[in-house]
């Protein structure tokens, strides 16, 4: 009998795990088992786990295969077309022959032949020539392949004057860059242009004066057709394009006889200007003033009499014209009106 120093009771027996668990295996199995025997079977196991741990003199319990380190194996490739089989049962069994690993120098020798070798050049081909082979090409061809691709070069034979002053102002132009201002380019559509009036105006606003430039312009193409507009902008030349748009979306028709006249009187108000219009006799020429002047022009009257009443302001003497012309008529729509022939007008 011994007492352990680590227990106040002395132990009557000391049993090994492993020698009661060969015990234990060698008893033949029973088919039942009660409650009470398997209560004590597991008692029992506890009991002889916690003296083993207590008198841990030689290891009792196995390792366990999960704890154990193993070197994993390097992945492996096959060069057949056959599948990895992954659930290998015998991890230690050497690889088969046709398995090439990633850290393996060697490599599949008629493998690389295949992947290496050039693709053979189609039927009819012909390897361009290298620069170094080309003969040096002359000042001729040089700059025959210049004026292919960039066109004529200068000759510094001038027909048409100065090449370089031409090609300086069709730049400026074209592009507007290089010249001092930008000049307008009227529209060709037969329509002259007179300035009749350019007047600075202020519009006051919340956060001060706004100033910008008003011009009156008169259209015309001296055979009839007139119009009056007018246009506002920052600029006196942004202002008169604005204006002489205007005038050409405002063309009216002057009705005029052979000898370059009105056929009859006329009178036209707008606002406080009245400006009246009489024909007058070949020789006469065009007796009036201001804006009423440059609309007769305009329209193409040689011989008339025009008079300002009322307003002296331009824009609005200029619109009274107009006024007093779209009431005029010719002799004949006078007389398909009245249904008589035209000769019994001048009865």
């Amino acid at each position: 009998m011994s007492i352990h120093p680590h227990l106040d009771k002395p132990l009557l027996f000391i049993l090994h795990y492993k020698t009661s668990k060969e015990t234990i295996q060698t008893k033949p199995p029973q088919k039942t088992k009660t409650m009470a025997s398997t209560t004590t079977l597991s008692s029992l196991s506890t009991t002889f786990s916690s003296l083993s741990l207590i008198h841990p003199s030689q290891p009792s319990l196995s390792t366990h295969s999960f704890l154990s380190f193993k070197p994993r194996t390097p992945t492996s490739i096959k060069a057949s077309s056959s599948t990895t089989n992954n659930n290998n049962p015998n991890p230690n069994k050497s690889p088969p022959d046709n398995t090439i690993f990633f850290n393996q120098e060697e490599t599949d020798p008629q493998w690389v032949d295949t992947q290496s070798e050039p693709l053979s050049p189609p039927e009819g081909f012909v390897a361009p020539p290298s620069f170094d082979e080309l003969p040096p090409e002359t000042e001729d061809e040089v700059a025959a392949a210049y004026e292919e691709i960039y066109g004529p070069a200068y000759s510094g034979v001038s027909v048409l004057g100065s090449d370089v002053f031409v090609m300086d102002s069709k730049v400026k132009k074209q592009t507007g860059f290089g010249g001092t201002k930008r000049r307008r380019e009227r529209p060709k559509d037969g329509f002259d242009e007179r300035v009749v009036q350019v007047r600075r105006v202020t519009k006051v606003v919340k956060g001060g004066k706004q100033m910008s430039f008003r011009a009156v312009v008169v259209v015309g193409d001296k055979n009839g057709q007139v119009g009056v507009g007018v246009g506002s902008a920052k600029e006196i030349a942004a202002a008169v394009e604005k204006s002489a748009t205007n005038a050409r979306r405002n063309i009216v028709t002057v009705p005029t006889t052979k000898y370059a006249t009105f056929p009859h009187r006329s009178d036209g108000d707008y606002g406080a200007a009245k400006v009246m219009l009489r024909p007058a006799s070949p020789g006469t020429g065009v007796i009036a003033g201001g804006a009423v002047r440059i609309v007769l022009e305009m329209a193409g009257v040689d011989n008339a009499l025009g008079k300002q009443l009322g307003s002296n302001n331009a824009l609005n003497n200029a619109r009274a014209t107009v006024v007093a012309v779209q009431k005029m008529r010719q002799f004949k729509d006078v007389a398909l009106e009245r249904g008589i022939p035209m000769e019994e007008l001048w009865k």
